[in-house]
Formats: C-alpha cells, structure tokens, sequence
C-alpha cells in the first residue's frame, strides 16, 4: 500500500512540473501578468521592463495577452495581487524586482506557472531569477569618470545598501581609479528608488562637497538636472534621459529586456520553459552604455570604447588585487570575481569608497 501512495505522489509531483512546461493550446492565448516594484511613467527601471511588456504585445499578439500592475508594495499585499494574476490564468508572472516570500508563497503554490523574479534569490522548478550585467557597463562609465573629473571627487547617488547598489558603487570607483588611482566616490543612500526630492538633495550635497561627477541608481533625472545646473557631469541608469541635462549628460547603463522576455514568453508557449535557473544578462545583449553625451570629448570615447572591445572579448577588469575601503586586500593576486560574486556577494566597498551605508 506504501508503494502505491508512493508512487501515486511521484506521479503527481511529475504532472505539476510538467505541466510548467506544457505548451498553450492552438489558438489559445497565454495571460502574461507583469508586476512593477515603481510607475511606469519613470521613464526609468519600470519604464524599461514596460518596454520589454509592449514588445510581446507587438510580436506575439496573436498568441498572448500582457497585464500589468504598478506600484507593488513591500507587503503582503504584493502576494494578494500575484494570486490574481494566477486566478485570472496567467501562464507566466514576471516581477521586476526581488520581492522575496511575497513572491514565493505564491510560486510554491502555483507549480503550473512559471515566475520571473528580477534580481529574484532562490530559485525553484517554476521560478528563475535574472538581471543585467550591469557592472560592465558602469566600469566603463567608471573610466570616463576618471577622464573627465577634474577634482577626482565622484558623488553617487545610491537607493538602497544592497548587493546591486554596492556592485554598482565598486565597479564605478574601480573604473574611475583605473584611470585616477586616487580618485574618490562619496555615496548617498535615500532609501528609495523614485524619490526626487531626496536625490535632488543628496546631489546638491554631493556637489557641495566638491564632486564634479554625479553616477547613482535611481529611476529619475533629478541628480542629472542638479549637474546640468552646476556646470558638472553625470551618467545615469535605466534609459537614455539625456533631454534633463544636454550638456552634463554623459551615458547610461541602458537596459533591454525586449530580447530576453520574448525568448522566456516563446519557451513558455511552445512548452520548453524550465525553472531552477539564474540568468545573467551579458553587455552588449541586453545591457550596455548609452551612446556618449554630446560633450564627451572623442579621444575619450575612443579611449574608453577600446576597453569595452576587450571586455566584449572576454577580459574582465575585476581581477585581484582588490583591495576593500580600508586598504585591506579581499581579492588576492589573480583572482577573478566571478559573475554570480559581482550578482549577489559583493557587499563590501572597495578601496576608495566613501560613505556606503552598511
């Protein structure tokens, strides 16, 4: 009798993950639901994964059709709206950014529906996390930043003390110090992604403080504008917003996720989709630096692009020693930071960071 409950439960425990996989029906058209961490109208994070939204719609309209729901809180009130996601018969969620347990109580249920948790932690048989590579990119703008300050005082403004924003933080001041070994990155956490009036302020202090550069992670142009106002530079994220500030702008990480989710939507319809996976999305495929401000001296760029050709090539910059903000050496002689390091453990700032909220 054992056996038999035994093997009943395999089999269903086999049906439920098979059925993550199962391919729509012919004609059929698959709910996609999309939920926001911000509004799309920051023309930012939310604006950009919106992008990738209204990509599917214009490929695959014929086969799916997208929801979306902005603004999701940090409560379990996120985890009500995913379950209507799934009691409307959504065949695949994805949430741009890491909501944890609001998410997992919901992808533990629903076997059957494959999750996408942007920045997402664990993984399992319906659910896979994801991100950009975003430390490339911003290496890069890391280097101009060091060919451009004239004083070696970088600002950033930064949202929360988490892995993404130390990553960001790390590979901005190492590639401003590869060209100005002594050059400085003061940060200012706001705790928030879409504050204006704060990152308004930690800009006007930053610049008060001497910084002739402002980088930071937030989902709007206010450090921009502060920086086209005083005479300085700046690079943002997300999106090209280059209109706030003309003439401090200097990039961007840019993002694209129009790529990636329309290959995990057509895995989804065709039944091939699988979870248990974190996918890094590489520079050049999905991530990169925007196209150079308009005052971005050319021996710059030319500079800097040569660099970005190597890394496109393989070579990484993020190779010991490597030292942490006290003179410490963390990353021995040789050794490479490995992607999934540079994702989610880099949690400390590296020689030259000041201020980085622990």
């Amino acid at each position: 009798m054992k056996k038999f409950l035994v093997l009943g439960l395999v089999l269903i425990m086999a049906a439920a993950l098979m059925s993550v996989c199962g391919a729509v029906k012919a004609g059929e058209k698959a709910l996609i639901g999309f939920g926001y961490v911000g509004p799309v109208a920051d023309e930012g994070w939310t604006w950009s994964h919106d992008q990738g939204r209204l990509y599917l719609d214009e490929q695959l309209g014929d086969k799916v059709k997208t929801v979306k729901v902005e603004n999701m809180p940090y409560s379990d009130e996120t985890t009500r709206l995913l379950e209507q996601f799934v009691a409307d018969g959504a065949k695949m969620i994805v949430i741009n950014s890491q909501y944890a347990d609001f998410v997992s109580k919901v992808s533990d249920r629903h076997p059957e529906v494959a999750f996408l948790e942007c920045n997402g932690g664990k993984t399992t048989d319906n659910k896979i996390a994801y991100y950009i590579k975003h430390w490339d990119p911003t290496y890069l703008i890391g280097m101009m930043a060091g060919l451009l300050s004239k004083t070696g005082k970088l600002g950033y403004v930064a949202s929360f003390p988490i892995d993404s924003v130390y990553t960001s933080v790390n590979s901005f001041t190492m590639g401003a110090r590869s060209i100005n070994p002594n050059a400085t990155c003061k940060v200012v956490a706001i705790n928030s992604w879409f504050d204006p009036s704060k990152a308004k302020q930690a800009a006007e202090a930053l610049v008060s403080d001497g910084c002739d550069f402002l980088f930071g992670i937030m989902d709007e142009a206010a450090y921009l504008q502060v920086a086209e106002k005083a005479g300085i530079w700046a690079a943002m994220w997300n999106t090209d917003i280059r209109r706030f500030g003309p003439n401090a702008y200097v990039s961007s990480v840019i993002l694209d996720w129009k790529p990636f989710y329309l290959n995990e939507t057509k895995k989804v319809l065709n039944g091939t989709w699988k979870g248990n996976r974190l996918v890094l999305i590489p520079m050049g495929q999905g991530v990169d630096r925007d196209a150079w401000g308009k005052n971005v001296p050319e021996q710059d760029q030319w500079m800097v692009d040569a660099v970005r050709d190597h890394m496109l090539k393989g070579w990484s910059p993020f190779v010991g020693p490597i030292k942490d903000k006290d003179g410490k050496v963390k990353i021995p002689a040789g050794e490479k930071l490995t992607d999934k390091y540079m994702y989610d453990s880099w949690i400390w700032s590296v020689e030259g960071v000041i201020g980085m909220p622990k």
